[in-house]
């Protein structure tokens, strides 16, 4: 049974906007995780480096839109904002199959990243104060099921046929933007209708109040794209593993993390979460170094484990916390703006991770991004309560 606040949180307007949600994280996953570096690599030929900038330009353009989004939420129609871009992902992501010189393959997955962001932004304004974490922990197991799910089928079918799987992306794609003509045209984000320069002064001012937690917002991103580029290849070619055994990798490490993130963000709400965010970021450090180790597979798949339990602790907590940091009636701009400083870690790491894949090999970038993690749970460590904003006020 759902308690009180998700109750309120799920109606009619939000499974419509889950069942997108999914859709495009589906389709993201099956893209960025899977298709994009197969394909780039075997197919095309191209090295980790090129696709690195791909994945890159794809976030590049997501975080530009980031940027703006509350100011569109302001100006235009959610449907209409939702619709656009969806359209224009759709686009992209049918000129990828077409895309045989790197900078088409670039050029593609940079237009593939203007749908991203609208719903799932939209979906961010719908949080209420009541059960921050528990209703973040729905909306990331929704994003999680379907950015998990993307490379598990898309490693399954491109044994099969790459066709298959370039086909599955266009029409997953295709059925998201379909869908979104269905929002209801008096849907609304909750920005407050003040003057632009307005809004973005009084974010200024939050962001200025949050300076201890934007080197982690940083970290965090630029770690997790740095592994991007590098997966598939690094899961065949350093831990062994068949297609088929990275999709169950990939599925573990997925399936706990949906599974624990409603739990787990039911917790940091009544416990506190820089406990959460410092023993999640730790061990998701520890287990990525343990997969370079080159561990059999039934040590492989318990590492998986392990990360997922340690995302699903991090993921509600983390992003419930940053909600306290947006201002009242100005939602949109203020997820936008927060996605925007998240991205940059985003926008820069699959670059980083490609070169020094590229320079060093797959493993080097694995234990790079898990030193970073260690790294991020050290400095929060040293936080003390006060800096948390939201959080219960104890002792560090």
């Amino acid at each position: 049974m759902k308690s009180a606040p998700l109750r309120s949180f799920f109606n009619p307007e939000m499974s419509l906007l889950s069942l997108i949600l999914f859709l495009v994280e589906f389709v993201r996953g099956a893209a960025l995780i899977s298709f994009l570096p197969i394909y780039g690599k075997d197919t095309l030929g191209l090295e980790l480096d090129v696709i690195g900038v791909a994945i890159t330009a794809h976030y590049l353009v997501d975080t530009a839109l980031k940027l703006g989004i509350g100011y569109l939420m302001h100006r235009f129609a959610v449907r209409t904002i939702i619709s656009v871009g969806l359209l224009a992902s759709l686009l992209g992501i049918f000129l990828i199959g077409y895309a045989d010189v790197p900078w088409m393959f670039i050029a593609a997955s940079g237009l593939y990243g203007l749908g991203i962001s609208p719903i799932w932004i939209y979906c961010l304004t719908k949080v209420r104060e009541e059960g921050r974490g528990a209703q973040m922990g729905f909306l990331y197991t929704i994003w999680l099921v379907g950015l998990g799910a993307g490379p598990v089928v898309m490693n399954l079918l491109l044994e099969r046929s790459e066709s298959l799987s370039y086909w599955v992306m266009v029409i997953g794609s295709g059925v998201a933007c379909l869908l979104s003509f269905l929002i209801p045209a008096e849907s609304h984000a909750d920005v407050e209708t003040v003057p632009f320069r307005r809004q973005l002064a009084v974010l200024g001012s939050h962001l200025s109040e949050m300076k201890p937690l934007l080197p982690g917002m940083v970290m965090q991103t630029l770690a997790a794209g740095m592994l991007q580029p590098i997966l598939p290849s690094f899961a065949k070619e350093h831990l062994g593993m068949s297609p088929t055994q990275y999709s169950i990798l990939l599925f573990i490490g997925g399936g706990c993390t949906v599974a624990g993130l409603i739990p787990m963000g039911r917790l940091s709400d009544s416990l506190g979460k820089k406990w959460f965010l410092v023993a999640g970021f730790l061990i998701f450090g520890i287990a990525l170094y343990g997969l370079t180790m080159h561990p059999v597979l039934g040590v492989a798949l318990t590492w998986a484990l392990v990360l997922g339990l340690s995302y699903a602790a991090v993921l509600p907590a983390w992003n419930a916390l940053l909600a306290a940091y947006v201002p009242p009636g100005q939602k949109g701009l203020g997820w936008g703006v927060l996605s925007t400083v998240e991205g940059i870690g985003g926008l820069l790491g699959p670059g980083i991770g490609g070169l020094i894949a590229t320079a060093n090999g797959e493993p080097s970038v694995v234990i790079a991004a898990s030193v970073i993690f260690a790294v991020i749970s050290f400095i929060y460590l040293l936080f003390p309560f006060r800096l948390f904003r939201g959080e219960r006020r104890t002792p560090s």
